[in-house]
């Protein structure tokens, strides 16, 4: 049976979505298809990693969600000599009362742009990993809630790029998707150059279409959209499937089965549906999964894209049946 999900629910959704992106292509061109996983990702309450060479525009697209989603959003501009503190907050002498005092740092915000992230060292980048799995931080054994929704949408080089360092696998884990932003075909690339000369300045302007509030009755009503069981097999099969995949020596973890349900989700609701299809999942594997796999050292010498293993882990898992009509949603 197919629940308390109503065609009125999941419209509001989708429009408000479509809204969203409608206010973020004012900035950005083309990424449709990285821009429409990474708000589904937002409203799936995960986060968000760009990753791709430099100059494809994934700062702006970054920044220009955020601010399409009007939560408070604060930038933090990685570089290698950068501290934990310099993330978290430290606590500061204050002369008046002789006391130290916590100064937050700017991952108390509604969404974080971490900047090259990558362009961090280790132990920085490993500041946010309570903040994103447990939206709190922990500074000198005191714990300090973070505002919700918390957000991270980070971006990143190549590792091969110089004055970067490697993401941990703890941290790439807490992403919910990586997505590779591409260069653009010759349309929109000239559509870029135009658009840039047509707005006179350096800077792009994007409106806040929702706010905190907003975002967050969403994402609660994303909670609700439907999971046939043998979907939720197909997506743990999927998972299994990268642990004994050639190549791999660490698969993807059960949060990686919990991502791809919690992200098909925001994608049927996005897409304009109050459940979810097979296709869902075969649609977000790649982002989903890929960045959560060890290569073996012999795949990685091989120059072994994690995406391909994923890939035809996808192609070689059976398909389930299910097919949730649209007049089962309707009763």
């Amino acid at each position: 049976m197919i629940p308390e999900q109503t065609n009125g629910d999941v419209a509001s959704i989708t429009q408000t979505a479509a809204r969203v992106l409608e206010g973020v292509r004012t900035a950005v061109v083309g990424m449709d298809e990285p821009l429409t996983l990474a708000l589904a990702t937002i409203l799936a309450g995960g986060h968000v990693l760009f990753e791709d060479v430099p100059g494809l525009g994934k700062t702006l697209a970054a920044r220009s969600l955020a601010s399409a989603l009007g939560l408070e959003f604060r930038r933090l501009q990685c570089t290698p000599d950068m501290l934990p503190g310099d993330v978290t907050g430290s606590f500061v002498y204050a002369p008046d009362t002789g006391e130290f005092r916590f100064r937050p740092g700017p991952i108390f915000t509604g969404l974080l742009l971490a900047d090259e992230i990558n362009r961090t060292t280790p132990k920085t980048q490993s500041a946010m990993l309570e903040a994103m799995a447990e939206r709190q931080v922990t500074v000198e054994g005191r714990r300090y809630p973070l505002p919700e929704p918390f957000h991270v949408i980070a971006t990143s080089n190549p590792i091969e790029y110089e004055g970067t360092y490697a993401l941990p696998e703890a941290q790439l884990d807490r992403f919910m998707v990586r997505l590779a932003v591409g260069y653009p075909d010759q349309d929109d690339e000239a559509g870029i150059v135009a658009q840039r000369v047509r707005r006179q300045r350096e800077l792009a302007e994007v409106a806040a279409v929702i706010d905190a509030a907003e975002l967050t009755r969403i994402q609660a009503e994303v909670e609700r959209i439907h999971v046939e069981p043998d979907l939720i097999r197909y997506a743990v099969a999927l998972t299994r499937g990268t642990r004994t995949a050639p190549n791999v020596a660490v698969g993807a973890s059960p949060r990686g089965s919990q991502a791809l349900i919690l992200l098909a989700r925001a994608v049927a609701a996005v897409e304009g549906r109050g459940y979810v299809r097979p296709d869902d999942l075969k649609r977000i594997a790649v982002p989903v999964l890929a960045h959560r796999l060890t290569l073996t050292p012999q795949a990685w010498a091989q120059g072994v894209d994690p995406a391909a293993v994923v890939a035809s882990v996808v192609g070689a898992t059976p398909v389930p049946p299910t097919v949730a009509g649209e007049s089962a949603i309707r009763a």
